[in-house]
């Protein structure tokens, strides 16, 4: 962990910042769209700007990294995005802000990119595992910590913007200025969604569906804050308790997982959430009550990703591992694109409350196609499942190829210790 740390603190800290300002902007349009007048129809469109972006980049940027570089890639994006946040208080109109979102998720997309390729090329075989789970404990407390900056200004006023333009300009600084070497940048050429599909039915449609949740936690959570009456500080701190259940159970599901069938602790885990998600919809509950939900529904759905993407694995040659990254991410990109837009519809519709309604459905659609797919063919058993790797829906093709190398790795780690113990046992 100290080796990970020290050969990585510049890009750890990097990211931390820019984690920071992604996760304020994120939130503060929740609110400022609120003050601005704009329905919850409008600000679904404004939200799902982002993943449309997102989804555009992690397939063009690899190309332009190709074509330039990293280090003019990974400069232009960043300023293209300081510039942006401070635009947003200048034209508050939803049409000009939902472009303006399509293009800080592409810039940021391509961010990430950048920074994973670097952070692979700084680890090595023995601590690639170690460094995937700081980088994605920093992202994570970047974007808890952020929640708590919402409450330093006014955000009907100008300040509130600039934080985050500030934030992420600084963040280049300690990146751009420590790693010299340009490192090796080559994705494997994806497997076709068909192929994915018929390979795991059910790691498609979850990474489709947990889209759809992610994207209306990390999207619209500032959004139903406002809807449902909740003050600035109130919605800082529910937000950041969504990623704060997402941080605190990533491992001990992780563990969990690498120890039963993986589809039966998927659908425990989804129809949990789904039971207690619907209460809210039927009832009054208060504020500390929202906390715990907004504390589960982190602490289940970010872990669920790993999680789909360990089980899909499991019935993947090691060979295809890193190919069907790119499928995953564009499925999971596919989800999140149109998750807001249809939680807009909902909320609409039915009010807030349709907030916890939508999520609660996704869950409880991923915990009946996992029953179903239990019914279809027999788990693996536990010696040929690769290893559970930690790793966040923001995660770019390279990060995502990452935790495959590692799975990859694990599997062959224990491929080679069988092999040890039958070749003692024949002697």
């Amino acid at each position: 962990m100290f080796d990970v740390l020290r050969n990585s603190w510049a890009l750890l800290l990097g990211m931390m910042l820019l984690m920071l300002g992604n996760g304020l902007q994120g939130t503060l349009l929740g609110v400022r769209g609120s003050i601005e007048g704009f329905s919850a129809s409008q600000m679904s469109l404004v939200m799902s700007g982002y993943f449309v972006g997102f989804l555009g980049g992690s397939r063009m940027a690899p190309h332009l990294i190709r074509r330039v570089g990293h280090v003019r890639v990974f400069a232009a994006l960043g300023s293209l995005v300081s510039a942006l946040i401070v635009l947003y208080p200048v034209a508050p109109d939803p049409w000009i802000w939902t472009a303006m979102r399509v293009l800080i998720g592409f810039c940021f997309s391509g961010v990430y990119v950048t920074a994973e390729s670097w952070l692979n090329n700084a680890s090595t075989n023995e601590n690639r595992g170690k460094a995937l789970s700081v980088y994605l404990i920093v992202q994570m407390i970047g974007i808890i910590a952020a929640q708590g900056l919402l409450n330093l200004g006014d955000p009907s006023d100008y300040i509130l913007f600039i934080i985050p333009s500030v934030l992420v300009s600084v963040a280049f600084a300690p990146i751009l200025l420590s790693i010299s070497p340009a490192p090796f940048f080559e994705t494997s050429k994806p497997m076709s969604l068909v192929g994915l599909v018929r390979v795991s039915p059910l790691g498609a449609v979850g990474t489709f569906l947990l889209g759809g949740v992610f994207s209306a936690q990390f999207g619209m959570s500032a959004v139903y804050g406002t809807e449902a009456g909740m003050s600035v500080a109130q919605i800082s701190l529910f937000v950041s308790m969504i990623f704060t259940g997402g941080m605190v159970c990533q491992y001990p599901i992780g563990w969990i997982s690498d120890r039963m069938d993986r589809r039966v602790l998927i659908c425990g885990l989804a129809g949990f959430a789904g039971v207690f998600l619907v209460i809210p919809v039927f009832f009054t509950v208060g504020f500390p009550v929202q906390l715990a939900m907004a504390f589960l529904m982190g602490g289940v759905s970010n872990p669920l990703y790993s999680l789909i993407i360990a089980y899909t694995n499991d019935y993947l040659e090691s060979d295809d591992m890193a190919a069907a990254s790119g499928g995953l991410i564009f499925i999971n990109g596919v989800g999140a694109s149109t998750g807001p837009l249809i939680l807009g519809w909902v909320m609409g519709q039915v009010g807030p409350n349709g907030f916890y309604g939508f999520i609660a459905l996704l869950m409880f659609a991923l915990s009946g196609y996992a029953v179903y797919r239990m019914t279809q063919r027999p788990a693996p058993r536990a010696e040929d499942t690769t290893s559970y790797a930690p790793v966040g829906q923001t995660a770019s093709p390279v990060a995502m190829e990452l935790a495959q190398e590692i799975a990859i790795e694990m599997a062959n780690d224990a491929a080679g210790s069988e092999d040890t113990v039958d070749k003692k046992a024949e002697c």
